[in-house]
């Protein structure tokens, strides 16, 4: 079977004078282009007044040429004597054989009829005719045909044709005016106008440099502050910002992020030390039972059991206290998820709500749990929203006096649950959900400190707010209040 081979490919294409223009461009530094543009700007503004001025003067030039034209008046001679070319009855006005005739006759004028062309005594210039000329036999008095035309030696004239009956046959008045002067006037012209544009394009460019630099000077700091972050990893340096301009705009979102990286380097290198320190009891602990049980079984003196179960125990318990701190760190180093995040779901909080108690009657059995909720749907991380409650659950089972109360409502999207514990001191409620803060009264309680600020963290994901305070009937324990925006139905 036989198999036809692939056509070559066609040899790569050359760029193209526009991509080259544009690479050429994209290649430049912002400040060239500034420049670059400025020039072009200032170019082509200078070249379309030029040139607008030009055409103007060109205008009004040749309108005041026509305009005289028009206004000479017309001389006529006695006879004419025609030739059938202009050129022969310039030849013949050169060798005198023309007859003399009365009157006094512009240089720049020939008669045109039927008979041919003749020119006045001591014409020395014949203007060249056209078909068209003709036409004008048929003007009436006072009108005229004006039209470009040239001599018969090539020069540029302007021609006015009238109509004359003082001659035996019709006859076409022809006079020109020579307009060489006008073109070297325009000529001039054009090339003064020209080294006008090219010295303003000049000095354009140099404006638009100094304009760039000046203009770039707080990119250049901004470029400058960049690359010492970069170098040295400084967050939180800023620039100085003057005016309200673009460039003052980008001055202050770049301070503004700059802070924003050091307070959140501040709050990683803060949360590093708190866990380090949390961690530190826990780990120091275990290593104590660890050494005392390795200890006995290398001296041969084995702990009594009460004693081993005890250490086993206590070792369990920091275990437990391990596992859990890593887990609030697991959680509290999670990124902010924006409120359009493809984690947030409709939940019912309500549903949420129920789990969590039924999970907190477990760590307090001998407490009394009062719960009234209402349906109610938010938008938020159902995993998170649900540890946030049973955070909260589990701060009120902590501080509740045995057989105490433990009320959680739920009415149109705020859930609160109150305790009848000790409560909260006025001075510490700012604390409250500060990372690794906790009260000196509990110190002696198992917890790290972190569950009020996963608390914090997880309503302010899902686009609500959190707050914890005394009671509000002025009785004993603390009113945790939690708002969350939503509806009875799902949407």
């Amino acid at each position: 079977m036989s198999t036809v081979p692939p056509p070559p490919l066609a040899p790569p294409r050359a760029p193209g004078r526009r991509a080259r223009a544009v690479h050429w461009y994209r290649s430049r530094s912002l400040r060239g282009r500034l420049t670059f543009l400025s020039a072009a700007a200032v170019a082509v503004a200078i070249a379309m007044s030029a040139l607008a001025c030009w055409f103007i003067v060109e205008k009004q030039l040749y309108d005041q040429v026509k305009f005289d034209l028009a206004s000479a008046p017309p001389a006529f001679p006695g006879r004419l004597t025609c030739f059938p070319t202009p050129e022969d009855a310039l030849e013949h006005q050169r060798g005198g054989s023309l007859p003399e005739i009365g009157g006094a006759v512009p240089r720049d004028t020939q008669f045109l009829s039927a008979a041919g062309v003749c020119l006045p005594p001591g014409a020395n210039k014949a203007i060249v005719t056209k078909p068209g000329d003709a036409a004008a036999y048929r003007l009436g008095p006072g009108q005229s045909i004006i039209r470009d035309g040239t001599y018969t030696n090539g020069q540029p004239a302007i021609v006015r044709l009238t109509s004359s009956h003082k001659f035996t046959m019709p006859t076409v008045v022809m006079v020109a005016t020579p307009t060489k002067s006008v073109e070297d006037s325009l000529q001039g012209l054009a090339v003064l106008l020209g080294a006008v544009s090219l010295g303003g394009i000049m000095l354009a460019a140099v404006a638009g440099r100094l304009v760039a630099h000046s203009s770039l000077k707080p990119v250049d700091q901004l470029t400058d502050a960049v690359e010492h972050i970069a170098r040295t990893e400084e967050v939180g340096t800023t620039i100085p910002v003057h005016g309200d301009d673009e460039i003052a705009r980008l001055s202050t979102s770049f301070n503004s992020m700059s802070t924003a990286l050091a307070n959140s380097r501040e709050r990683q290198t803060r949360l590093i030390a708190d866990a380090g320190h949390e961690l530190r009891t826990p780990l120091t602990s275990l290593r104590t039972n660890v050494d005392l049980l390795i200890r006995s079984n290398d001296t041969g003196r084995p702990l009594p059991a009460a004693t081993k179960t005890k250490l086993l125990g206590n070792m369990k318990a920091q275990m437990q206290e391990l596992t859990v701190l890593i887990g609030d760190l697991l959680q509290l180093s999670r990124p902010d998820t924006p409120k359009a995040g493809p984690n947030l779901t409709v939940v019912a909080l309500h549903e949420i709500a129920g789990r969590a108690v039924e999970r907190a009657k477990l760590r307090g059995p001998g407490l009394v749990f009062e719960v009234s909720t209402e349906p109610w749907y938010a938008h938020g991380d159902a995993a998170g929203l649900e540890r946030a409650v049973i955070n909260l659950l589990d701060n009120a089972v902590k501080y509740s006096p045995p057989g105490g109360t433990i009320d959680v409502r739920l009415h149109q999207g705020v859930l609160t649950v109150r305790d009848h514990g000790p409560g909260i001191p006025p001075d510490e409620l700012q604390y409250v959900f500060d990372r690794f803060w906790r009260s000196p009264s509990s110190r002696q309680l198992p917890g790290s400190g972190l569950g009020l600020s996963i608390v914090a963290q997880s309503v302010r994901e899902a686009g609500g707010e959190v707050t914890l305070g005394p009671a509000g009937d002025g009785g004993p324990g603390a009113l945790a209040t939690v708002r969350l925006p939503g509806g009875p139905a799902p949407e």
